[in-house]
């Protein structure tokens, strides 16, 4: 039954230094018989590694007799677990060694087809009777199944279970072709001398991925699309620009790259369509700043003021000004500081709420029909890194195997040792501490003040990442998925501290402790930092502009520009093969989820922790996560090699990191309507004084003590923005505002988190539909899982 090895050497230029021969082991799923394997191919996996010609060309690289003696002991291995080796370079795996692991991990197979379900806002736009611009047909959609565990004793009781050929898809082939693999020793089991992801970490081997299939042009000449491939069907209808506006083929999607990759994606397109009535509201609340400027009379009694108002420096070498020289930048401020926006800011905290909850439902839905809902991971391998770096060995408490150990205590000391220089480096962030220049240079030193600081955060983002791969590496986390939790969390720490520190300053800092002219405060000798004329809103408005948006511009310019650059260079490094494998050789390597979801993350914080200060946040974001979807399905489509499929029941740590952000938005823009913005301070002044706002500018103004005066010519006192009398003491108005405020700080969050938990409680977890079919599913399970089945006379 079992062939002989015959390897192909397959001879690859990879540099002018160092010719290296590329071998391949591809394997193979079972195609029951010899004629069937010899007309009928479907190619799973591949491995690769690099062989030198001459024996100081493998001495320089490191590539010795252990490295051969490993290789061949693990590819013996696999023809030991059952995997056929047949001619040429390919290795198959049997269908009882299919139906095995399929047995041993778990897959679902189908039961009964389905009936296929629509999207929400399809539905919604059929009872209107209306045209649904986001519909498209995608050709052979995958049939949704009621399913149940495999069993090999049961198989004649599954739907299909008589086409072997087709009965696991192509991604239940790639998860058991890399079970065997990962479980496979090639030494000693007690070093963890095991799997392809040691061998691979060793270099050993240098790649192994599974195949994609064919390729991901319209086939010439014209084919019906009933015979397209899938990876074609995506392009055509998901990667390409003009898909912009469709509902993303999300089955599609996972029947190709598997539940973990179709969840973001789903999670994507979720978030990108709950964007569009934020970005909606948040547009008219901008253009209802456009009518208030016009019609504002605080606005119109500053800019006609000419000299009545001469103020202060802002600074020990800035001059003084007359506050009607900002009358555009004051008007300006009133797009972004209204009282739309406080509505605004109400809404997005509901939204940020709404929008998890419904997502919670979303995905346990897609779990769901997916067969991931009950989906429970097998007990985890040990990381290649920590089997490699482990002092001392211990018994497994669940298989009784010695597997490499680490102690709890020294892991307890060094994530202890993490936390601290977590708590250095956010210690250690320094805010941008703004031009110190007079108004009119102030205006262009702002933003090139804003541009050079978001320079700056990118270029700590690298440093920080770095960082939080050593700290976490250093933490010797035994499971891979441990590792990414607690990678993925001193990231998050590290990026929000970074992206954020500068508006939160902005915000909540910045020119509130300077003191008065003559008593100015300082901090280490200089004088602390003042707003700039236009008030503190919007140079937060500017600042969250310049990084949000820039941000977005650079990420997606490398998003673009980065993966074509580095096919084509390792295409010329690489000679243009023949062979699919070598054709996907040449492609990038799938190294996860994590940038795709961290800069999502970041880009939620944007439009929910300081939204308001720019209501306009959304709609940045809505176009931003139009080109991001097609740029990242032209990566995985067309640029990268086929990752393993795998199963996951949702986007992981990612979700309590949104809800934590969703929290702190809460009380950030309570805290910002309370304390930054004009509208409590308009208000009291409208209730107190005068209800259509006039003389509300001086109201807003003291005046200096008598000593010190405009300019060294004049004898006139100048103004300064405060609540103070002439010799400097607060004013009884500003303990009423000051008590104003923390009330509707106390006001706004109760009432916010009490209309969240209603929302939270109103809204079940898990919809109705799927219930039903959960419950219809288990009893169809039942009674195909029954060991006594009741037999006709």
């Amino acid at each position: 039954m079992f062939s002989e090895i015959d390897w192909m050497a397959l001879p690859k230029t990879i540099s002018p230094a160092a010719t290296v021969f590329l071998c391949v082991c591809v394997l193979k799923a079972s195609l029951i018989s010899l004629l069937s394997m010899l007309f009928s191919y479907w190619t799973d996996f591949v491995l690769v590694w690099e062989e030198p010609l001459s024996s100081q060309e493998e001495e320089r690289k490191g590539l010795g007799l252990t490295h051969k003696k490993w290789r061949m002991a693990f590819l013996n291995k696999l023809r030991d677990s059952g995997l056929l080796q047949e001619t040429v370079i390919l290795l198959t795996a049997p269908w009882n060694v299919l139906c095995y692991y399929a047995e041993e991990i778990t897959l679902r197979v189908p039961l009964q087809v389905n009936l296929n379900h629509t999207n929400w806002s399809a539905r919604v736009l059929s009872r209107l009777s209306l045209p649904n611009p986001m519909s498209q047909d995608v050709p052979n959609p995958p049939l949704d199944f009621h399913t149940c565990q495999f069993r090999n004793n049961k198989l004649q009781r599954f739907l299909g279970s008589d086409n072997k050929e087709k009965f696991f898809k192509t991604t239940q082939r790639h998860q058991v072709l890399y079970e065997i693999l990962a479980r496979t020793p090639y030494g000693s089991v007690t070093r963890g001398e095991v799997g392809i992801d040691r061998l691979l970490s060793e270099q050993v081997f240098t790649a192994g991925y599974p195949l994609h299939e064919g390729g991901f042009n319209m086939p010439t000449p014209p084919v019906p699309l009933k015979s397209w491939d899938l990876r074609e069907i995506l392009y055509f209808y998901w990667a390409t620009w003009s898909s912009w506006r469709h509902y993303q083929p999300l089955d599609h999607i996972r029947e190709y790259f598997g539940e973990k990759i179709a969840l973001y994606f789903a999670w994507l397109g979720f978030y990108t369509g709950w964007l569009l009535p934020a970005s909606l509201v948040g547009t008219v609340v901008f253009l209802f700043g456009f009518w208030l400027m016009a019609t504002d009379v605080p606005a119109k009694e500053l800019c006609d003021s000419g000299n009545s108002f001469p103020m202060c420096s802002l600074c020990h070498i800035c001059s003084d000004w007359n506050y009607s020289s900002i009358c555009l930048t004051y008007k300006a401020g009133i797009l972004f500081d209204n009282g739309g926006t406080v509505f605004f800011s109400v809404f997005m905290s509901l939204w940020a709420v709404t929008f998890l909850e419904y997502w919670k439902r979303t995905c346990l839905f897609l779990s769901h029909r997916w067969d991931c809902s009950e989906f429970q991971d097998i007990e985890e391998r040990p990381r290649p890194e920590f089997t490699a770096m482990a002092p001392m060995t211990m018994k497994s408490p669940v298989t009784g195997a010695e597997e490499p150990y680490f102690p709890e205590k020294q892991r307890l000391n060094r994530t202890m040792t993490g936390c601290m220089v977590i708590i250095l480096m956010v210690s250690l962030t320094t805010f941008d501490p703004g031009p110190q220049l007079g108004f009119h240079q102030w205006r262009v030193a702002s933003i090139s003040s804003s541009v050079l600081n978001l320079i700056v955060i990118l270029l700590l983002s690298r440093v920080y990442m770095s960082l939080a791969h050593i700290l976490t590496r250093w933490e010797m986390h035994r499971t891979q998925s441990k590792y990414e939790d607690m990678f993925i969390l001193k990231v998050f720490i590290f990026q929000f501290i970074n992206f954020y520190s500068t508006p939160i300053y902005i915000a909540f800092f910045k020119g509130r402790f300077i003191g008065y002219p003559g008593n100015y405060q300082t901090l280490f000798g200089f004088r602390n930092e003042e707003c700039g004329p236009g008030g503190c809103l919007i140079e937060l408005a500017q600042e969250l502009l310049v990084i949000m948006v820039g941000k977005q511009l650079i990420n997606n310019t490398q998003e673009f520009f980065g993966p074509k650059l580095t096919v084509w260079w390792q295409k010329r490094k690489l000679e243009q093969g023949d062979s699919p494998w070598e054709a996907d050789y040449q492609l990038l390597v799938y190294e996860g989820l994590f940038s795709e979801y961290l800069e999502m993350v970041i880009q939620f914080g944007f439009i929910t922790i300081f939204v308001a200060a720019c209501p306009l946040a959304p709609l940045f974001a809505l176009i931003n996560n139009w080109v991001e979807i097609r740029l990242d399905a032209q990566k995985f489509v067309t640029e990268y090699r086929r990752p393993v499929a795998e199963r996951a029941q949702d986007i992981g740590i990612w979700f309590p990191i949104l809800q934590f952000i969703s929290h702190i938005a809460v009380l950030t823009n309570a805290f910002l309507i309370a304390f930054t913005s004009s509208f409590l301070p308009r208000l009291y002044y409208g209730y107190t004084r005068d209800e259509t706002l006039t003389g509300y500018i001086n109201f807003t103004l003291a005046t200096s003590p008598g000593n010190i005066t405009a300019t060294a010519a004049s004898h006139t006192p100048c103004r300064y923005r405060s609540f103070r009398n002439a010799d400097g003491d607060y004013l009884p108005e500003y303990f009423h505002l000051l008590a104003i405020q923390m009330a509707f700080v106390i006001v706004f969050e109760h009432v916010v988190f009490s209309i969240g938990l209603l929302i939270d409680l109103v809204v079940p977890d898990v919809p109705e539909e799927v219930e039903l079919k959960m419950k219809r599913e288990h009893y169809m399970a039942k009674q195909a899982l029954a060991e006594n089945q009741v037999r006709e006379l």
